[in-house]
């Protein structure tokens, strides 16, 4: 049924990806799908922000979470899997709706923690996923 799935995983924050990583990769070995592991760098680029960090220090951070994101695979991913390793920059929810386009997935996998009330009114990044995404859009509580 899928043959392109999209998980997403904040390298930071444990709870992003604890219980969605064992579902997406259920789903990929029961489809044989590709799985497309994601994970996203806030950008810095803005003029009024960028010229504050050395030149070149927008590479040198994507570089490093591309090795991150490479070793994070590598220990929570079976290696029979077919992985594609992706590092975005910018905007998380609009990052991943880019993506998921760009890779053709047919499955979203996210996770998503318990809504504060904040959340209800801004909306957090799993909600606009699901609400502007193309494909289906599986969301994992953690």
């Amino acid at each position: 049924m899928y043959k392109d799935i999209l998980v997403t995983v904040d390298l930071d924050h444990d709870l992003s990806w604890k219980k969605a990583i064992p579902v997406a990769i259920k789903q990929a070995q029961a489809f044989n799908a590709r799985l497309h592991v994601l994970t996203v760098v806030p950008t810095v680029g803005m003029s009024m922000v960028g010229q504050f960090f050395p030149k070149g220090y927008e590479k040198k951070v994507l570089d490093a979470y591309n090795e991150r994101l490479h070793q994070f695979v590598s220990e929570h991913i079976p290696s029979d899997l077919k992985v594609q390793h992706i590092v975005g920059q910018g905007t998380v929810y609009e990052v991943i709706l880019k993506m998921a386009k760009k890779t053709n997935c047919d499955l979203i996998v996210i996770g998503a923690h318990r809504p504060e009330l904040k959340d209800y009114l801004l909306g957090p990044n799993a909600a606009r996923v699901v609400r502007h995404a193309d494909c289906s859009v599986m969301v994992v509580r953690d």
